[in-house]
């Protein structure tokens, strides 16, 4: 293990769910990695690195006090108003502690009403959503402290084995029911198992600003998870197709500006291939 490896103290917030617990299976063999949870449940209460925590009850304060992190990982979710009470702690945190560092696990949705192009790194923001609106909240907040103790992670639909997408889409296809699909939607995808490596190398590399960690291709939504529902050996699956515009529109978030090395990048293809294993 290195200096860097061994020096810090990570708090990944919301270690319990899909994308939270990812991050922290990552880290936790290579740096000291605390995680919140929840909902109590018996492999989180017994790991003496995990804390309790609702979003909407608790103050986050308490537990940065007590693990005393050098890079905060926020993977939250829950109400919005009480996440952006909650990030509003954390930049006061911040600013009270220079060497911390935060990342934020943002979303292509910041870019939602742009629809006729991908997003970059330094494209302005702007949402027609409630989500899109709430995380451009939360990016402008800490677009304010220094460049250094941020990163922003801009991610587009995550895809794992585990997903909550993969697992949801199974569960309507037992109960013959139809799985939604956008013929317009033009995006591109995260997974899992990328994302986390991404977010080691981040911290590794000691970098800061804004990323768009995604696949390098883009692929229309329908084609994708009827090519992930045959991969998976699905038949006679029943699909509804959502038409939200006449136009193809995007959602997708490529980087230009933040490029990760070449072993850390992928294309929508290798998530099929591995779930084909």
């Amino acid at each position: 293990m290195s200096a860097q490896e061994n020096k810090h103290r990570i708090l990944i917030l919301g270690a319990s769910g899909f994308i939270g617990n990812a991050i922290y299976k990552e880290l936790c063999a290579y740096f000291k990695t605390f995680g919140t949870y929840r909902t109590a449940k018996r492999e989180f209460e017994k790991n003496q690195h995990f804390f309790q925590y609702d979003v909407e009850k608790d103050d986050v304060f308490e537990i940065l006090e007590i693990v005393k992190p050098t890079i905060i990982i926020s993977a939250l979710r829950g109400d919005f108003n009480a996440q952006v009470i909650a990030h509003t702690h954390i930049e006061q945190y911040l600013q009270l502690h220079t060497s911390c560092k935060l990342l934020f696990l943002s979303s292509a949705n910041v870019f939602d009403s742009y629809s006729k192009y991908p997003s970059y790194e330094t494209d302005k923001t702007l949402s027609d959503s409630v989500y899109g609106h709430f995380k451009i909240k939360i990016e402008n907040m800490l677009l304010r402290l220094p460049k250094r103790q941020i990163v922003i992670i801009r991610l587009p639909m995550v895809f794992g084995n585990q997903s909550p997408r993969i697992t949801e889409m199974k569960e309507f296809i037992k109960n013959k029911e139809a799985i939604e699909v956008f013929p317009n939607l033009i995006m591109n995808i995260a997974t899992d198992g990328k994302l986390t490596q991404q977010i080691h190398y981040i911290i590794n590399r000691n970098k800061s600003g804004v990323f768009h960690i995604g696949s390098t291709d883009l692929v229309h939504h329908d084609e994708y998870i009827t090519e992930i529902i045959d991969t998976l050996g699905f038949k006679n699956v029943l699909f509804k197709n959502v038409y939200t515009t006449n136009d193809d529109r995007y959602l997708a978030v490529l980087p230009k500006y933040n490029l990760l090395p070449k072993h850390l990048q992928f294309t929508s293809k290798d998530f099929i291939i591995e779930i084909a294993v």
